[in-house]
């Protein structure tokens, strides 16, 4: 019965026709269409797609298979085309988030669980020993001390705001660890970001700064296509990457502080500070040693809180010379060179 049935690579946002069609399967399944989901392997028989499965980059995404074709090979074969399909475009090292329910097919299929939000979500990878080995490499730059600190920033740019934080916490320290968000949504690429938080901590003797990893996950990247309620996707959004961070990261670099600047702006990112409090000071969550979490006001620039939204703004409205006094020497000699336009 299913030597007739054909695996396809569509391209949905060129297809009307397919897109209707997996978002038909991906509905009787209780699931929505991922927006950063366009590739799709999907398997069709006389001419109707009966399963499919969304990448990413390096994340698989939206996996459906109709009632009717569930539990048998074509499941195990779907996996593995999409996963062919991910390794010819370079990507080796994949990611899944499904619901725990689903934690054994794809167990099956050469995932194993990272974290588990009970009733709402587990993060797979397809290494048994990945987040180890990333572990391992993190521990050659352990530092020993009775307080050690870390900060997650996106740094998008980095400011004056993200310098005193980095600062007051050093001084707070033994040791800090400075964690940049790795992921290329943002206006200043990765690498830019990553140069200038650097730049800006030379004279810190007390920090390493460590470019980011899949292992520190992006509301950005987080798919909430099987979750309904908003709340709740913030709610599992928040936990995984928390957990992963007090499970995996923090002993592995024998971190016990994390600090962050308040945000009197960003709903998301104020409910993100919160859930600190809960995910990594709950002594009855799991079984891992809690971290402080510390709060510090941010500073302000005249009337207003530095911020790199802020910094954004600016430079949208090309009002370039209030951002001098926002940023470091160091960003600002990158913004002048490479954003800011010449009134010559």
């Amino acid at each position: 019965m299913y030597d007739a049935v054909d695996y396809l690579v569509v391209d949905i946002s060129k297809s009307e026709v397919a897109q209707k069609e997996i978002k038909y399967l991906l509905s009787i399944s209780n699931l929505d269409l991922d927006s950063q989901a366009t590739i799709f392997v999907v398997a069709k028989m006389n001419n109707n797609i009966i399963a499919c499965a969304g990448i990413d980059h390096n994340i698989i995404k939206c996996v459906a298979i109709h009632p009717d074709y569930r539990g048998n090979q074509l499941n195990l074969t779907l996996i593995d085309k999409v996963i062919k399909y991910a390794n010819e475009n370079g990507y080796f090292h994949l990611f899944l988030y499904t619901k725990p329910e689903n934690k054994d097919f794809f167990k099956g299929c050469g995932f194993f669980p990272i974290v588990e939000i009970t009733d709402l979500v587990v993060l797979m990878e397809n290494n048994p020993v990945g987040i180890k080995q990333y572990c391992k490499h993190l521990s050659t730059q352990r530092k020993e001390g009775a307080k050690i600190g870390s900060i997650v920033m996106n740094a998008n740019p980095f400011t004056k705001g993200h310098q005193y934080l980095i600062q007051y916490a050093a001084s707070q320290c033994d040791w800090l660890h400075v964690f940049v968000v790795n992921e290329n949504v943002s206006l200043f690429p990765f690498d830019v970001r990553l140069q200038l938080v650097k730049e800006g901590c030379k004279g810190i003797n007390n920090v390493t700064v460590h470019p980011g990893s899949s292992y520190i996950i992006s509301k950005a990247t987080f798919p909430s296509y099987f979750l309904k309620d908003k709340t709740k996707i913030d709610y599992a959004y928040m936990g995984i990457d928390l957990l992963i961070f007090r499970d995996y990261i923090a002993p592995a670099l024998n971190i016990t502080h994390r600090f962050v600047g308040s945000e009197p702006y960003s709903e998301v990112t104020r409910a993100y500070n919160e859930a600190m409090y809960y995910w990594l000071q709950d002594i009855t969550l799991d079984q891992y040693p809690t971290i402080t979490v510390v709060e510090i006001q941010r500073i302000a620039e005249g009337k207003s809180v530095i911020s790199a939204s802020l910094v954004r703004k600016l430079l949208v409205a090309k009002q370039y010379e209030p951002i001098k006094k926002l940023v470091p020497p160091s960003t600002w000699a990158y913004l002048s060179t490479h954003m800011v336009e010449s009134t010559n």
